[in-house]
């Protein structure tokens, strides 16, 4: 597939692949690192070197589940090939974004006391502390799904799982070996689809012939992507693609929940469709024509009328999922707004405008924004095609890949090893 690239010495060329109702999207990067204004090294950032987008057929995704997994298969290596012919590197590691109607992802608190507080932590016994924590919330996390969504416990597969916050007797740590304490407290975010749905993007990932790093729960990488520098950040994020909305929601640095429903960019064509009674091609050529402001006015108007009707059902979509968030006192007033179904100004302006939140545990109003490419402060555009928040999710993927890619902390080979154990 790649004969025609030359593998460039020491580069790892990395693919971070959105598999999209509408469009597959590839972004290769290579990661380097990150120096301050003085030139020390304080991390590490990507370098997106080539995109690759194809569009996909009606019938190859329903509701974020692949039907045809031949025709997506294609359609991924078109868009890898795009990208890799753009950047003269050819990719041997991948990361695969997931989303989609059945994927749940929550963060379990959960503590463990231990019987000599005054012991320093060592590897052995922080492995343990894991294991025990990890099977607890894993259980409580799993068990939610299977209620949610009617699949029996058996037929879901863990997609992800990370420890986003540590503390021993309150204080936070970043790596618990060596203090000594009481109490250890750990958030775990796990995140889980039904088997099939995973099965058929293990699939397409075997065909695709390169080493896979993760696939990741798409809500949970939006929800990482932005790097603040107190990494005390709250906010709501929405991700409106061609059929699903991802709701993400993070309090505090630490990402509570990820919801999702099956309403998106193409829930507005198909009723331009019925409405005009043309054809989906037709009507999403319209659409789209209307989110550029290519219309006329009268014809603008048309559409916005029709379109206004369905926003109605798609916010009550975003707040039957932040009402789920029942252990939030109060819910994040900022809410991010990403994916090619935010093209629309109505999505925005009904929820800065519409009094849809008031049954909804805001402390204030809340105001929803864009989130911009430039905000996302470890990545390079250097093919200078990223625009917008059409590309926000592939570029959550990367940023998800430099931690994958990296040299794992000691806590995180920890987890692996759990769930190495747990076999799920």
């Amino acid at each position: 597939m790649f004969e025609f690239l030359r593998r460039k010495p020491k580069e790892q060329a990395i693919i971070a692949l959105d598999i999209g109702t509408e469009i597959v999207k590839a972004a290769l990067f290579t990661i380097e690192e990150k120096q301050s204004v003085s030139g020390e090294v304080i991390g590490k950032r990507a370098a997106v070197r080539g995109l690759g987008k194809i569009r996909q057929r009606l019938g190859d995704i329903q509701n974020g589940v692949v039907t045809d997994i031949a025709s997506v298969v294609h359609n991924c290596q078109e868009a890898i090939r795009i990208a890799s012919h753009e950047a003269g590197l050819k990719p041997n590691q991948m990361v695969m974004g997931i989303a989609g109607e059945f994927v749940k992802g929550a963060t379990s608190n959960i503590s463990y006391k231990r019987e000599e507080q005054d012991a320093k932590i060592n590897l052995s016994e922080l492995r343990n502390i894991v294991h025990k924590l990890q099977w607890k919330a894993f259980g409580e996390v799993r068990k939610q799904l299977s209620e949610e969504t009617g699949y029996p416990e058996i037929d879901v597969k863990l997609i992800n799982t990370a420890i986003v916050d540590v503390r021993i007797d309150g204080y936070k740590v970043t790596n618990p070996l060596g203090f000594q304490g009481k109490e250890v407290q750990m958030s775990i975010f796990n995140s889980f689809a039904p088997l099939v749905h995973f099965s058929s993007l293990s699939s397409i990932a075997d065909e695709l012939d390169l080493d896979l790093l993760s696939i990741v729960s798409e809500p949970y990488a939006l929800s990482r992507c932005i790097d603040f520098e107190d990494g005390n950040l709250s906010a709501i994020f929405i991700d409106v693609g061609g059929g699903t909305t991802d709701v993400a929601v993070v309090s505090n640095g630490c990402v509570i929940g990820t919801k999702m429903f099956a309403l998106g960019g193409r829930t507005f064509t198909k009723r331009i469709g019925v409405e005009l009674n043309i054809s989906f091609q037709e009507a999403e050529k319209l659409k789209l024509a209307y989110t550029a402001d290519k219309l006329e006015q009268k014809s603008k108007k048309i559409i916005s009328d029709i379109i206004s009707n369905d926003i109605e059902i798609w916010l009550e979509g975003i707040n039957l999922s932040l009402s789920e968030f029942k252990n939030l006192e109060v819910l994040p007033s900022k809410i991010l707004l990403c994916g090619g179904g935010t093209h629309l100004p109505e999505i925005k302006q009904a929820l800065n405008n519409e009094k849809w939140y008031k049954k909804l545990h805001f402390a204030r109003k809340p105001q929803a924004t864009f989130i911009h490419p430039n905000d996302l402060g470890n990545i390079i555009d250097e093919t200078k095609q990223i625009k917008d928040q059409q590309d926000i999710t592939p570029m959550a993927l990367v940023n998800v890949g430099i931690d994958l890619a990296g040299e794992e902390t000691v806590i995180q080979k920890a987890l692996r090893k759990v769930i190495g154990i747990m076999k799920v």
